[in-house]
């Protein structure tokens, strides 16, 4: 039997807490109620893996037997967070010059959340570049995986090459059309 979906309804809020081992996680809704159910499937065709907990996002939800469900991502944005540096790295970093760096193609060499780090890979380089847990969530993701295709906006470092935004690869294509 065919699933009514009369009643889908968008509806924007916070997101509670998202453990992409378990695959799910919950929206707090702006409105208020009960809280929202997001599957990793429905986070995954949005293009990401994962979502950092107080990021703001806004989802298509649907009423089930067992409660309200996320069916769509419309969009999220990165968590509200103090301007303090991350690293020592970026704390001489002008917002506008970051901005002005190109998004580069890259692919998750590995990441370990419980260390707080990782590395990326550019394509067409040989040097890794450093992923750091607080420079994900403050580009609304709380993971990434071995493998993942990633945009990231990357500076030379004291020790390196250094991730300073990092996108999920369809964030960022959906991202660049839009400014075409």
């Amino acid at each position: 039997m065919a699933e009514d979906l009369s009643g889908l309804q968008q509806i924007r809020g916070l997101v509670k807490w998202f453990d992409p081992v378990k695959g799910y996680g919950f929206i707090l809704s702006d409105e208020g109620g009960t809280d929202v159910l997001l599957h990793i499937n429905v986070l995954r065709n949005f293009g990401q893996s994962s979502v950092a907990d107080g990021a703001v996002v806004e989802v298509v939800t649907h009423r089930t037997d067992r409660g309200v469900q996320a069916v769509e991502v419309i969009s999220i944005a990165p968590p509200e967070c103090d301007n303090s540096p991350v690293l020592s790295d970026l704390a001489e970093l002008n917002p506008e010059d970051l901005a002005a760096t190109v998004l580069t193609p890259a692919r998750v060499k590995w990441f370990d959340k419980a260390k707080g780090f990782g590395f990326a890979n550019v394509f067409g380089c040989h040097d890794d570049v450093f992923l750091h847990i607080e420079v994900l969530r403050r580009s609304g993701l709380a993971d990434v995986q071995t493998g993942e295709a990633l945009a990231i906006r990357e500076i030379s470092g004291q020790r390196g090459k250094i991730a300073v935004e990092v996108m999920a690869w369809e964030a960022a294509v959906s991202l660049l059309k839009e400014h075409k």
